[in-house]
């Protein structure tokens, strides 16, 4: 099974878009939960990324709520694990 891995930037970008913005919490969750179920579900908006950002992958945590992460190998598993690298505003993690 897939897993989430929490990256130091993910959980200091994490901190701060709840602080910021608390009614978003479950929202985040439940993408999250999503994420590790099926990372190309539709309602994620999964997309590669171009430019600074190449090679990473980016997903929808609500209207203008964006979270970055990429796919890393994981011994003996057969599907590969997300590292989630950033959380923000569109503007912000673009």
């Amino acid at each position: 099974m897939r897993s989430l891995i929490w990256g130091k930037t993910f959980i200091s970008a994490f901190k701060q878009v709840i602080k910021k913005y608390p009614h978003l919490h479950n929202d985040i969750e439940e993408t999250l939960e999503l994420l590790v179920e099926n990372p190309y579900a539709p309602i994620l908006a999964t997309h590669k990324l171009k430019g600074k950002l190449s090679g990473l992958w980016a997903c929808r945590a609500g209207y203008d709520m964006r979270i970055i992460f990429d796919f890393v190998k994981s011994e003996n598993q057969t599907e590969e694990d997300i590292l989630l690298l950033g959380i923000g505003t569109h503007d912000d993690v673009y």
